[in-house]
């Protein structure tokens, strides 16, 4: 028996993936995060699996549940929020269950800077503007950054930022970037990306603090820094070039048109 990490997107029911919500129709022990994952998605699961709220039970709990299902020789489905590969506290669940021999797999879903990004309509890597995205968060009471990953630190780099679980942190996050970054720099934050809730705002990094507690943003947001958010002008990429049409008609043995 397996538990199936599978990522439930970043809140929209129908953006799960294919292999996600099939994963989830042939395990008969579901556990999930009620505050995060929207009750429709449940209606994947087979009829008369056993459903468990996770969104307040400390690791040892949701551990137990997960060797009490597969004593009982279920697959078990643990749906978390947004993709497992970011922020989502897989990594302490996957040693637990390698400590008492519980084979484990990964089911990838939809990461919520993407669906942050579709929001606003943008591409976040565009020629000669900006080829690089970091994603990062801010230290918290709960969680700290590691040496050398501070956001001032990284913000050096100058590339794209996508800040997750920093809205709380807003007017830090401000101070930290403006010296980098500069006070006419593009931001946009997106909360409750994809949801019915859904909120976008758009402003310069100067203006960021102010307006994003204005609007009551403090969770569930990602906050994105860099030019490429007010890109124009901007030359075509390779792909789309005259010169990538003609390396291609001559490579196909025929001229272009």
């Amino acid at each position: 028996m397996t538990v199936h990490f599978i990522g439930a997107g970043p809140g929209a029911a129908d953006l799960i993936t294919l292999r996600g919500a099939q994963t989830l129709a042939r395990c008969r022990t579901c556990l999930y995060a009620g505050s995060l994952v929207p009750d429709e998605m449940l209606e994947h699961c087979p009829p008369d699996a056993v459903m468990i709220d996770t969104a307040r039970m400390p690791l040892d709990e949701i551990i137990g549940h997960m060797r009490t299902a597969h004593a009982a020789g279920h697959d078990i489905a643990r749906l978390h929020s947004g993709d497992p590969s970011l922020y989502s506290a897989v990594a302490e669940q996957i040693r637990a269950l390698d400590a008492v021999g519980i084979d484990h797999a990964i089911v990838p879903g939809v990461p919520a800077f993407s669906a942050a990004a579709a929001a606003l309509g943008r591409e976040l890597t565009v020629p000669g503007i900006g080829q690089s995205l970091l994603i990062t968060r801010v230290s918290t009471l709960s969680t700290d950054m590691p040496a050398g990953e501070t956001l001032a630190e990284l913000a050096a780099t100058g590339v794209t930022l996508a800040l997750h679980l920093a809205a709380r942190r807003i007017e830090q996050v401000q101070a930290d970037l403006m010296e980098h970054y500069g006070p006419r720099c593009p931001c946009a934050v997106v909360a409750f990306a994809s949801r019915d809730n859904e909120q976008i705002l758009r402003c310069t990094l100067d203006r960021l603090a102010a307006e994003t507690t204005a609007a009551g943003i403090v969770r569930t947001a990602v906050i994105f820094v860099g030019p490429v958010l007010a890109a124009s002008g901007f030359p075509d990429s390779y792909l789309y070039s005259q010169a990538r049409m003609t390396k291609v008609a001559g490579e196909n043995g025929s001229a272009p048109a």
